[in-house]
């Protein structure tokens, strides 16, 4: 049977790339990203609209009528607002967080850009946004675009992911590196 991650995968690159064309035919993928950003901003501030987004308990039309709801609170409308229905309506809601990440990369890639996961033990100032972009920018030869994520149990430093390579520098995986090695030597 496949994994479960790989089919929110295939579907959510299918919508992505099909929400993107249409917004490159409508000149709104800048508004279409800053859209999805902000949906995806809410889902991250509420635990209920996390709740309705992930479960499948919810019928098709509920989620529908909920999803709208929150959309018209948002005041949002347009190309992704009907797009996020439209995935309400296909039982696909689960897989709308996966579905803006995979627009965001093909929207970066059009302009470009490469896309960059960031994990820090604690917020990046913008200065060290600038900073950190200026350091990918030299490494991969392109302009970066970084989804930063905040993780305490890190512990300090910074794991960066650009397509199939990571860098991990943080304290948690020295020490864990450190303890290992200390195990060996005793």
């Amino acid at each position: 049977m496949a994994d479960t991650s790989e089919l929110v995968s295939g579907v959510a690159e299918r919508y992505a790339s099909s929400l993107f064309e249409l917004a490159l035919e409508s000149n709104s993928v800048k508004q279409v990203e800053d859209d999805l950003a902000a949906f995806q901003a809410l889902i991250g501030s509420s635990e209920d609209l996390k709740r309705l987004v992930e479960s499948p308990v919810f019928s098709a039309e509920d989620q529908l009528r909920a999803i709208s709801a929150v959309l018209a609170k948002a005041n949002m409308s347009g190309l992704a607002a009907n797009f996020i229905k439209v995935a309400a309506q296909n039982r696909r809601l689960f897989a709308v967080p996966g579905m803006i990440k995979a627009f965001s990369e093909i929207a970066a890639q059009h302009r470009g850009e490469v896309s960059a996961d960031v994990t820090s033990a604690h917020a990046l100032t913008a200065v060290q946004e600038r900073e950190l972009k200026a350091a990918l920018k030299g490494v991969t030869g392109k302009d970066v675009t970084l989804n930063v994520t905040v993780d305490a149990s890190i512990l300090g430093g910074l794991i960066v992911k650009i397509g199939s390579r990571q860098i991990d520098t943080s304290l948690r995986t020295k020490l864990s590196t450190l303890k290992l090695a200390l195990k060996e030597v005793g």
